[in-house]
């Protein structure tokens, strides 16, 4: 199959180009008009697949939920907002709760499903701090042992690439110092560590921060906290919610304009309410969260933010156009960013001869045209015009 677009993000910058996509790879790049193609997206913009490193659920499925269809109605739907790759993400629950969890995804991932690809499980919790839980159900909230995470990685039959950890209850960094040479992304999160204890965590293997701004110490010029780790160390990844209401669009500025371009991760942190109308309520992690006008998840008894709804086209947007991020650093920030932190920046990421072809049609306001997952077309449009897999309040 062959698309073109005068607009397709190659080298940092938009050109006229063809993509040829052969099975799940694309096999070449010519020049725009050079031969005879499939489709013609004229000056949409063609973008790598988005990949979301943390989320947890939508359309009323949550990943501790261990329900396979809710899963696969998932990775069918997500792609309706770009995502092609993805880890479900797991949050604080009982040792049951999160064994099923974990052999619920590898189960569907060994029999099958359609759409966003999962690329592993996020392990979110328990290993986390009392204060800094957010809104983790502080009773099953543990201290990091290698042996039970082992028995996690085993029900998960692998899949556990990426944990969120507060390091400094991690007695000699045992755990951090585990993940990180069995190629497992530590990402401090939840976290109560001062600067310092960040630094002896990135020392000890630590190499990402959850949600940066939210779950963690804040910057203050004489104690500068996690976010001054994730302001100041560059090698650092940091996760960031761009939805415009964990962090101000101001707060996304500077954490981009300090980061530069190759180390902040687009997250959305989206719920199982992702697709629900404001006003809906749920339980997640055992608390009741409602979702307000904004699409943003507030827990019912305290009001705090529990997570969101964003969809990642409009996190996109949401950079560019309203907190002036450069857009290399935005469109950086939800394909190629994830995939070097997770390793497999190789195969995914990039628009390029030998990668997956992940790829999303962007229209002029970053609605989603169309999305390819490993070369398939994943949005079916009717004579009106109307996308059959169109996202909508449920």
């Amino acid at each position: 199959m062959l698309i073109q677009s005068k607009k397709v993000w190659i080298a940092d910058q938009f050109i006229p180009a063809q993509i040829e996509i052969d099975d799940n790879k694309i096999s070449n790049i010519y020049e725009y008009n050079e031969k005879q193609v499939d489709y013609d997206y004229d000056d949409k913009r063609i973008v790598p697949g988005f990949i979301d490193v943390h989320c947890h659920g939508a359309y009323g499925f949550d990943t501790n939920d261990a329900n396979e269809e809710g899963l696969r109605n998932w990775t069918r739907g997500i792609v309706n907002e770009g995502i092609t790759s993805m880890l479900p993400t797991t949050i604080t629950q009982s040792k049951e709760v999160l064994i099923k969890a974990l052999a619920n995804v590898a189960k569907v991932v060994e029999e099958g499903y359609e759409g966003a690809e999962i690329l592993g499980i996020h392990f979110e919790g328990p290993y986390l701090d009392i204060d800094y839980k957010g809104a983790q159900p502080k009773e099953h909230i543990a201290k990091p042992i290698i042996k039970e995470f082992q028995t996690y990685q085993e029900k998960a039959k692998g899949l556990i690439k990426y944990v969120t950890l507060a390091t400094e209850i991690d007695d000699d960094y045992q755990l951090t110092e585990y993940l990180f040479n069995n190629n497992i992304v530590v990402s401090i999160g939840h976290s109560a560590a001062t600067y310092e204890e960040g630094l002896f965590a990135f020392a000890h293997g630590a190499r990402s921060q959850t949600h940066v701004y939210n779950g963690m110490t804040p910057f203050n010029h004489r104690k500068n906290g996690l976010v001054g780790v994730a302001l100041r160390v560059k090698g650092m990844y940091g996760e960031i919610i761009c939805d415009g209401n964990h962090s101000t669009t101001v707060a996304l500025y500077n954490f981009f304009n300090a980061k530069g371009p190759d180390y902040g991760i687009m997250i959305t942190d989206a719920l199982m309410a992702k697709g629900y109308k404001p006003g809906s309520k749920f339980t997640f992690g055992g608390n009741e969260i409602e979702i307000y006008e904004d699409g943003s998840a507030h827990l019912v008894k305290t009001k705090g933010l529990a997570g969101s709804t964003l969809r990642m086209n409009e996190g996109l947007r949401i950079l560019v156009e309203e907190a002036m991020v450069p857009f290399n650093y935005a469109i950086n920030s939800c394909t190629i960013n994830p995939a070097r932190c997770l390793g497999i920046d190789k195969r995914k990421g990039r628009i390029g001869v030998g990668y997956d072809s992940d790829l999303v049609v962007l229209n002029h306001d970053y609605s989603v045209n169309q999305t390819y997952c490993l070369g398939k077309e994943m949005i079916l449009w009717s004579e009106k015009g109307q996308a059959y897999l169109e996202a909508t309040y449920i």
